[in-house]
């Protein structure tokens, strides 16, 4: 077998295990939604074709449902643990009001050359400040209160992220953490090895369990964890 049907294969086996409904319903569900902008579309292609792990990509659907969340909310403050490409970040700007700003924190310094110009071609280039680091390092020297923190980082410091960025939301703001449903294994006997299903199991439970919060876990695409703070 060639290394492009072995990529190929690879692929489609992470798809599949990533969908929930069929895909019938899914294109339904699709077609039925608002389509990207162009520049999204672009940018979803080209981190297909250019950037390792594309299925990190918040892609069509979930986009425009986290720029729906934003909208709703009418943020003044972002904050984005976990840049990858960029595409969350300009979806989740569009909710953005006059003079917000949104924070993207990605530990990748060589897309960070790539993102800059997407955001540079946005509607949002003034809103959007990139930075590069080590996210628990970053976080407590950011002087703002937010309105929305969006965790898609390394699973393994999530609860961490939400630890150190709790007091950093304003009350009745949103904490929204990416992956938790983990492509099902969440619901599924696992390895002890498996420490990423085994961390994300326990951080759930911990938001459910957190009376700061009222929470509830939205089955979009990989599962998305939305919190909002009562105090």
């Amino acid at each position: 077998m060639d290394f492009f049907s072995i990529y190929l294969s690879i692929f489609v086996f992470f798809i599949s295990i990533m969908e929930f409904i069929s895909q019938e319903l899914d294109t339904y569900v699709c077609s039925h939604t608002d389509a990207e902008s162009l520049l999204l579309q672009e940018l979803n292609r080209k981190t297909h074709v250019n950037v390792l792990n594309p299925r990190m990509l918040s892609g069509h659907y979930q986009g425009r449902v986290l720029s729906m969340i934003s909208q709703m909310i009418q943020p003044k403050t972002i904050l984005e643990i976990g840049t990858y490409t960029g595409y969350s970040a300009l979806c989740l700007a569009e909710g953005l009001i006059e003079n917000g700003k949104l924070f993207t924190i990605d530990v990748n310094p060589e897309l960070e050359e790539f993102v800059d110009s997407f955001i540079q071609r946005s509607l949002y280039k003034d809103k959007i400040v990139q930075l590069i680091g080590e996210g628990l390092k970053i976080i407590p020297a950011l002087n703002e209160m937010f309105d929305i923190v969006f965790i898609d980082a390394d699973k393994r410091n999530y609860a961490s992220y939400y630890d150190i960025v709790f007091d950093k939301v304003k009350k009745g703001g949103y904490i929204i953490a990416d992956n938790v449903l983990w492509s099902g294994k969440v619901t599924q006997e696992y390895d002890k090895s498996d420490l990423d299903t085994k961390i994300l199991k326990d951080f759930n439970t911990k938001v459910q369990n957190d009376s700061r919060v009222e929470n509830v876990l939205l089955p979009i695409r990989d599962g998305l964890m939305v919190a909002r703070k009562l105090i």
